[in-house]
């Protein structure tokens, strides 16, 4: 099965905005299309700009984080990577991606993350190229 980690603008794109494909994608990884992969920081970090920026109460807080725990696999990252100085809590990104031996990692951070092309070998893609490739390789 592929495994995706996800950055936290995806979930945020997906849970706060229903963008169309960040809300899809969290919708394909709950029904199981892919096993979407996540630490505590990348959980931590979603709660706080929720929280922080967009005004969310505990409950849904606790809903949202309820609904992601659900149908991620948890990974504890064991070591630390130092590859994003401009932003260095994006590292965190790379290192459950490195810790779960994720497939892809899935961005929307134009600035420090998809720049990177690749990490370790894992491709960094949008959400919208990595559903392109889920779309054709369901059909194939």
């Amino acid at each position: 099965m592929t495994s995706v980690t996800a950055d936290t603008n995806i979930y945020i794109s997906g849970l706060q905005f229903k963008g169309p494909n960040p809300r899809r994608f969290l919708d394909l990884a709950a029904e199981g299309a892919f096993r979407l992969d996540v630490s505590d920081h990348i959980i931590h970090e979603m709660l706080l700009v929720l929280r922080e920026k967009f005004a969310w109460s505990m409950e849904l807080l606790r809903e949202a984080e309820e609904e992601i725990r659900a149908y991620t696999h948890h990974v504890t990252p064991t070591h630390t990577v130092s590859v994003i100085t401009a932003d260095p809590s994006d590292n965190r990104i790379l290192e459950c991606a490195e810790a779960a031996s994720s497939d892809f990692i899935v961005s929307g951070d134009t600035r420090h993350v998809l720049p990177l092309g690749s990490h370790t070998g894992i491709p960094i893609v949008t959400v919208a190229d990595f559903l392109r490739w889920l779309d054709r390789t369901v059909t194939t």
